[in-house]
């Protein structure tokens, strides 16, 4: 009841957010949550004996949160000023993870969720599918993997996880994508519709197996337990993580 009740709330206030909410306001809450995420990747980066640049990686995630536009400058800055601050360390065999846990939690955490402004300025409807499309898919994907799963997908990270469970999160999502850019967005063929859902789902499962990884390195069970029924929000948000830059890059089209 826990699980449902609050996932009834945060999509509740996706959908706000998203749709409705004053450019501050959603700035705001993107702010807070993507601090919440940080904050439970540094503990994560604690428990494997390392260091995550502490305030530094916040300051330098909002920053980046906060640029009007990606900028690679920020991230090369990140990068060397983590270098130089893990040098100052009493134990310097951990000063070139140290710098790389900094730089990668600032990519991984405040680096996707960037995509959301950006994403949102296209269209709010892109990013509320963004943030969707691999909610609805987790939910077919643990109810096919309970009642039909056979085949482990990542055992040693995951291992309630199934091939069946993902196939049928795979196929869920594109009826969804299909359905929903259809009405939302209509001028997306149901052939890319279909195609971008499927590849956003495949972004979102390795973003949960890549989180289950960081929580089995470091032996816990989850990233932290701010949402009843979910643990942390990176248990929740892992996915997310990783589909939205895959729905950016598809959606702008740099190359």
């Amino acid at each position: 009841m826990k699980r449902v009740l609050t996932a009834f709330v945060l999509g509740a206030l996706a959908l706000y957010t998203v749709l409705a909410a004053h450019p501050f306001l959603f700035m705001a809450v993107l702010a807070v949550f993507a601090l919440g995420c940080y904050y439970e990747y540094a503990n994560l980066v604690a428990a494997h004996g390392y260091n995550a640049g502490g305030p530094v990686g916040y300051a330098a995630g909002l920053v980046l949160l906060i640029l009007p536009n990606p900028n690679f400058l920020l991230f090369t800055v990140v990068a060397l000023l983590g270098l130089a601050l893990a040098m100052r360390g009493e134990d310097l065999s951990k000063a070139l993870t140290n710098a790389a846990a900094l730089a990668l939690g600032v990519a991984y955490v405040f680096g996707a969720w960037k995509c959301a402004p950006l994403l949102r300025e296209v269209s709010p409807y892109w990013l509320l599918f963004a943030m969707s499309v691999n909610w609805i898919a987790d939910t077919a994907a643990f109810v096919a993997g309970k009642t039909l799963g056979r085949h482990k997908l990542a055992p040693k990270l995951s291992p309630g996880k199934t091939w069946e469970g993902a196939a049928a999160g795979v196929a869920v999502a594109v009826v969804f994508g299909i359905v929903f850019l259809r009405i939302f967005l209509p001028h997306v063929s149901p052939i890319e519709a279909s195609a971008i859902a499927a590849v956003a789902c495949v972004a979102g499962q390795v973003g949960d197996l890549a989180e289950s990884a960081l929580k089995r390195g470091a032996g816990v069970k989850d990233s932290g337990n701010v949402l009843p029924g979910h643990g942390g929000l990176l248990d929740r948000l892992d996915s997310t993580l990783f589909a939205l830059p895959v729905v950016y890059a598809w959606v702008v089209r740099p190359w």
